[in-house]
């Protein structure tokens, strides 16, 4: 919570204010769910933005390139 999640924690994510402060309210009693809506929004991001990114990056590509999955570019 202090790395990630608090406000000004040196490795914020990019939570928005509703599930940030689901998140913070959770604190109150921990438990195994605390973080499931940090957790499913952070794999909304990555679905619609990071990893579409990462797929069409030269590194991803030259990994396939090497690993002989396609053709070079």
């Amino acid at each position: 919570y202090e790395d990630f999640i608090s406000i000004l924690s040196p490795k914020e994510i990019s939570l928005d204010s509703r599930v940030r402060e689901i998140v913070n309210t959770n604190m109150v009693r921990p438990n195994s769910h605390t973080f499931d809506d940090a957790q499913a929004q952070i794999f909304t991001l990555m679905q619609r933005d990071s990893y579409p990114r990462f797929l069409n990056s030269a590194v991803y590509r030259n990994l396939l390139y090497s690993n002989g999955h396609i053709e070079e570019v």
